[in-house]
């Protein structure tokens, strides 16, 4: 491939480099230190003494043309066009000159985008689909994210302080596309029926072989019914995945009356003190009560309280109920201990190392 076809191409993702503000590129590799100003705000040192602004800008991950424009237009007007968007959907605006820092805060602020989530704060929750999008979504996102931020807005914004970081995450249905594995706080929907098998559409719409080889936990076989081909489904096998769904559209998931949300606590992804962990199931069950999930919103805020009133500093979720066991912050946080709390998946791999960290 000549240089000029691949100047015109666009086949694959540009090279970084070409992405970069002309300060990080002059710097690369060269920045000694930082420094966190205000809420939302930091600044980054290099060796030759220039220095980069960050204001970063909460921001839904699910943003309309006219949004992203705006963007485009703030990153014109103080960044020399340059913008980013971090992996949990903050936009960050990355300046050299320190004085656009406040009009630009104010024009973010005019347009409904609020600024903080950084170092000991609740930036913003990374999400999956939902109802907008997803076939397969117990619950919704957007909605339930902009509920429980605009309830946990001042932990966001600085107005409120924290012991340390918090990230709260939320996926749609336990195959998990958002982070909710490893998180503070993570909101997950929940199927709690198997699906509904339309008996005469299966051998019309579906091949068989497929839905039997899609499910992950052997759950669906061929069968016969009134001389039809068709497929039957092990309740007690499934685990309400929608693999099937999504090779056979005449086995629907999704129930408006059983669907819902779950509460897990205590993940986290960094080495920093500990190793990675997992988070753990704290309330199995709500209801989803759109559009604003009250009961949902009131759960995570309590919880997001609870720890800031009793961690140490720096302490992430995981860690502060380690430290005062799990039964008492069951007691703490109010929450009734039932069967689905019991961990007895027998794959569980507790064993297994997740971590650098060599414990000596």
């Amino acid at each position: 491939m000549t240089e000029a076809t691949q100047r015109v191409t666009d086949i694959g993702p540009p090279h970084h480099e070409k992405m970069m503000p002309p300060v990080i590129q002059k710097n690369y590799g060269k920045w000694v230190s930082h420094e966190i100003l205000k809420p939302g705000v930091m600044v980054h040192e290099a060796e030759s003494g220039d220095k980069l602004y960050t204001v970063r800008a909460g921001s839904p991950r699910l943003v309309s043309i006219w949004k992203l424009r705006k963007f485009a237009d703030l990153a014109d007007k103080y960044c020399g066009g340059h913008l980013r968007f971090t992996s949990r959907h903050n936009a960050e605006f990355l300046l050299t000159d320190p004085a656009g820092i406040d009009p630009l805060i104010a024009d973010l602020k005019a347009i409904g985008h609020p600024v903080g989530g950084i170092g000991a704060a609740i930036t913003s929750i990374v999400h999956t689909q939902g109802w907008v999008h997803c076939h397969s979504a117990a619950t919704d996102a957007s909605g339930i994210v902009k509920a429980v931020m605009d309830a946990i807005d001042p932990y966001f914004t600085g107005t409120k302080k924290i012991p340390g970081k918090l990230r709260i995450a939320l996926a749609c249905c336990l195959n998990m596309c958002g982070a909710v594995h490893c998180s503070d706080i993570a909101i997950l929907g929940i199927h709690r029926r198997p699906p509904r098998t339309d008996v005469g559409a299966v051998g019309k719409l579906c091949e068989i072989p497929n839905v039997v080889a899609s499910c992950p936990t052997a759950a669906i076989r061929p069968a016969q019914k009134d001389g039809a081909s068709t497929v039957e489904v092990i309740e007690e096998q499934c685990m309400y995945c929608a693999n099937c769904y999504t090779v056979c559209p005449a086995m629907p998931l999704n129930d408006p009356v059983n669907d819902g949300v779950s509460i897990w606590v205590g993940g986290k992804v960094s080495n920093a003190r500990s190793e990675p962990t997992f988070s753990k199931l704290a309330v199995p069950y709500i209801p989803n009560n759109p559009p604003r999930w009250p009961e949902v919103v009131d759960c995570v805020v309590k919880l997001v309280e609870l720890w800031a009133a009793n961690a140490r500093p720096y302490e992430r979720m995981g860690e502060w109920i380690n430290r005062i066991t799990w039964p008492k912050f069951f007691r703490m946080a109010e929450l009734p201990f039932s069967k689905e709390h019991i961990d007895d998946f027998k794959h569980a791999g507790l064993t297994f190392k997740r971590s650098a960290q060599l414990v000596h």
